[in-house]
């Protein structure tokens, strides 16, 4: 079924891809059941905000199409992206677990379908269904590698043209290779890929002109193609 947005929607979990490609919802059948009578499906379209960074938890969300971001802002208003989730991440379970206030706020960045489970219904599932729990526990495990991951990128980059060269390495870890090199679909903004790698939107628009005519990367429209990887590799020193 589509979407008002075109989105083909995904109403069954046991036919969904995504439930034996390791992802939270792969799972034993009966824990797919009582997974499936305790979701409430939604669609959004791109911008809408799932949850917010200081608000208590009212529950989970499963990204089961699209793509959302995961922000964190200052005092003064500074935002910096933490990730761009996939579909099959959940979202905000941690805050669930510790009964803390959710640590980053999360929008989408593409129209998306999530699916909602009450923060009650999420906790019995953890007690009831130990592969759940394991699901969920790989997961947040998951995630805490990929943080250190970020913290060593950041802290480590000399410069703002090594943090970028390894955020496209990163993208095309996950690209489709074609004749023009590997592409991959980027559709956040500069000024989002500025908060990503905590610089401005002027920055980054003039190292990915750099990086165009050095024909490193192709740019076309949303479709980013690294043409020269090894020289993105020789940028990144660590």
């Amino acid at each position: 079924m589509t979407s008002p947005y075109n989105l083909e929607l995904q109403n069954d979990c046991a036919s969904c891809p995504l439930h034996h490609d390791g992802r939270f919802c792969d799972v034993s059948d009966a824990s797919l059941a009582s997974l499936k009578a305790s979701v409430f499906a939604a669609v959004y379209p791109k911008g809408a905000t799932l949850f917010v960074e200081g608000e208590m938890p009212r529950g989970v969300f499963i990204l089961c199409k699209g793509r959302a971001k995961l922000t964190t802002s200052s005092s003064e208003g500074k935002t910096l992206i933490m990730k761009i989730t996939a579909p099959g991440e959940i979202l905000g379970a941690s805050a669930v677990i510790l009964g803390k206030a959710y640590e980053v706020s999360a929008e989408t960045v593409e129209p998306s379908q999530v699916n909602f489970i009450r923060l009650a219904d999420f906790l019995a599932l953890l007690e009831k269904h130990p592969d759940v729990c394991l699901r969920i526990a790989q997961q947040l495990s998951a995630k805490y590698h990929e943080a250190q991951r970020e913290v060593r990128s950041l802290g480590l980059a000399q410069t703002t043209s090594e943090k970028l060269a390894h955020l496209i390495l990163d993208w095309a870890a996950d690209g489709e290779p074609t004749e023009k090199g590997t592409r991959v679909k980027v559709l956040l903004t500069h000024e989002e890929i500025g908060q990503m790698l905590g610089t401005t939107r002027e920055t980054v628009t003039r190292l990915l002109g750099d990086l165009k005519r050095k024909r490193i990367i192709d740019v076309n429209g949303s479709n980013v193609y690294v043409t020269r990887p090894d020289t993105l590799a020789e940028m990144v020193s660590f």
